[in-house]
């Protein structure tokens, strides 16, 4: 988390704050001292409808609701961007949460901040429910029959990635900071984000996924309830070595490691006569994703230490050469010319 870029998007809330109040009081107290402020409300763009009493009636739309709304808009946009960072601090300071609880809260706030603006907006426009549902209904007709050709079924897997994005957040299949597995990438969740979810592979490159695609595709989470992660050392020693001694020390190098678990305990098992190579498996546990790369770099020296120590050594592949003896073999020895300067 980065507390310093959290203090700085803070401070310039309450800046913007303090600066909004300043112009809001200024209005309020000399609306009434300059009628000119008025004149927005004198020009009037266009008619909506209100209901008073049960009846339908005009209701006008002017420049100043114009306004209104605009400011609505931006105050809902800045409230939007600069909010998370305030709660993120907030409950950093006063809750024991994790990072993709917080994170699931202040994305959540941040969706419910920009529909209770779009709702202003549109309530200053004039705008009532019953036409908003209207909206609605012909967004999900377009979006069901593909209005509009690649129009519609480009609406349509929007609004799949958004509900799947907030079925991520409430259901929490990935969180943010979670190690997965998407297709061939393995990497660590970094966003969760309306459309997509950010995923930063171990070389630090971004893979934008589809929200969709955690939801009707098949996800390997490796830290969903629980980090700790299985370690599996293939190790081939050459025929003739001593197999109960190697398997000792693999056991051995296991234990001494600090990163290794005692509880599941590590196993070597005795695999297979394999072409160039008698071989072995250590089976161990590391409680932490982020120790997994260290603790086979640690468990490879170890082994390597003891293997030459105990003069057993790790096989290579072996090659047999056959060669044609039906007739005889001619060789032919040359001597290369010495380069010339």
């Amino acid at each position: 988390m980065d507390i310093a870029a959290l203090s700085d998007e803070t401070r310039e809330l309450i800046r913007i704050l303090v600066l909004t109040a300043a112009i809001v009081g200024l209005y309020l107290i000399w609306s009434g001292a300059l009628p000119a402020l008025h004149i927005f409300d004198d020009l009037i763009l266009w008619h909506g409808t209100e209901i008073v009493d049960g009846a339908e009636q005009p209701l006008p739309i002017t420049l100043g609701s114009l306004g209104q709304a605009l400011l609505y808009a931006v105050g809902a946009w800045v409230l939007a961007v600069r909010l998370p960072s305030v709660l993120e601090i907030l409950l950093l300071q006063r809750f024991q949460m994790t990072a993709a609880g917080r994170y699931t809260l202040t994305t959540l706030t941040a969706y419910l901040v920009v529909a209770v603006g779009l709702l202003l907006v549109l309530s200053t426009l004039g705008a009532r429910w019953s036409q908003v549902q209207w909206l609605a209904a012909a967004l999900s007709v377009s979006i069901g029959f593909g209005f509009g050709f690649g129009f519609g079924f480009g609406l349509q897997e929007i609004v799949a990635n958004f509900i799947s994005g907030l079925i991520i957040l409430f259901e929490r299949p990935i969180r943010v900071g979670d190690a997965v597995t998407v297709g061939d990438t393995d990497g660590v969740v970094t966003k969760i984000k309306i459309r997509a979810t950010t995923i930063r592979n171990w070389d630090g490159k971004e893979l934008l996924v589809p929200n969709k695609e955690f939801i009707t595709g098949r996800l390997l989470n490796w830290s969903l309830s629980d980090q700790t992660t299985r370690l599996v050392l293939a190790i081939g020693i050459a025929y003739g070595s001593p197999v109960r001694q190697a398997m000792d020390l693999l056991a051995e190098a296991a234990r001494e490691n600090p990163n290794v678990l005692d509880d599941p305990t590590p196993t070597v098992i005795f695999e297979t006569f394999g072409d160039n190579a008698l071989g072995l498996l250590l089976r161990c546990f590391v409680d932490s994703i982020d120790l997994r790369v260290s603790a086979i770099s640690a468990l490879n020296e170890a082994i390597n230490d003891r293997f030459n120590a105990a003069g057993i050594g790790i096989a290579f592949p072996q090659r047999d050469l056959h060669l044609d003896t039906v007739k005889p073999l001619r060789v032919q020895i040359e001597h290369s010319a010495p380069a010339t300067q």
